[in-house]
């Protein structure tokens, strides 16, 4: 004989098992989530996530504010041209006239130290402009001298405005 109540204990059975089943799918899914996520976010990394953050906030530019050029004593044209203008008179580089050479010299000389001294300050050419940077126009002046005078030029140091009155 057939008990009456067996299906109905396999049917809640079933749903138990179904139940538990569920909940342990569940339990993954969540474990799952937490540890493989790409989002996830481990104690160790909050520093350097801060860090990141505090990079990807930086501005983009900072204003420097130095002393302005010539605050001191002006530099000699022999020193202004070995830190500036050697790069390429030196050498002759880019067209510049060769430091000591009268024959590619001459032509310029002839312009006049006024001239000469605009193209140092304005550029001409491949020489970039040497006016307003850290370089005072009065000592791009003596290194215009310094050059000249080194290729059988004969003209004078500039005074600082101060030594000239």
């Amino acid at each position: 004989m057939r008990d009456v109540h067996t299906p109905a204990r396999q049917r809640g059975e079933a749903s138990s098992k179904n139940l538990v089943t569920l909940a342990v799918v569940a339990l993954l899914a969540v474990l799952v989530g937490i540890f493989f996520l790409p989002n996830n976010k481990k104690m160790s990394d909050s520093s350097d996530e801060a860090q990141a953050i505090a990079e990807r906030l930086q501005p983009v530019g900072r204003v420097e504010v130095k002393a302005a050029a010539g605050g001191g004593a002006a530099r000699t044209g022999e020193e202004v041209f070995k830190a500036v203008c050697a790069a390429c008179h030196a050498a002759g580089a880019l067209g510049a006239p060769k430091f000591g050479d009268a024959a590619a010299w001459g032509p310029r000389i002839k312009t006049g130290y006024e001239a000469l001294l605009n193209s140092a300050l304005k550029g001409k050419n491949s020489m970039p402009a040497q006016g307003g940077g850290d370089t005072s126009d009065l000592e791009i002046g003596r290194a215009v001298v310094y050059m000249v005078n080194n290729a059988g030029g004969k003209f004078d140091e500039p005074k600082a405005p101060a030594e000239a009155k």
